[in-house]
């Protein structure tokens, strides 16, 4: 069984991790509402829309980081459990 202690230290890393993509994608929108303010003073709707490559290829990485903190550790975790309970049962 996992101490409360555990418990703690576990809640404070998945909040961290929450934090972390939390900040990252703030950065992420205020950065690409800047590039698109950019290029919509300088070239306008008319202009080729340059933004979309770092708002892509940025995106791609927020993508992998939203994935790694909302299911990556819950997945692995409960995958364990799910093993667990197996061996145990093939134990019996």
């Amino acid at each position: 069984m996992n101490s409360d202690k555990d418990l703690k230290e576990r809640a404070r890393k998945r909040a961290e991790e929450k934090a972390g993509f939390y900040t990252h994608l703030g950065v992420y929108v205020a950065v690409n509402v800047f590039l698109i303010v950019i290029w919509y003073i300088s070239l306008g709707p008319g202009g080729f829309p340059w933004f979309i490559f770092p708002l892509f290829g940025w995106g791609i990485g927020i993508v992998a980081h939203g994935i790694a903190t909302f299911y990556g550790e819950a997945y692995i975790d409960e995958k364990a459990e799910e093993e667990y309970e197996k061996l145990k049962k093939q134990k019996s």
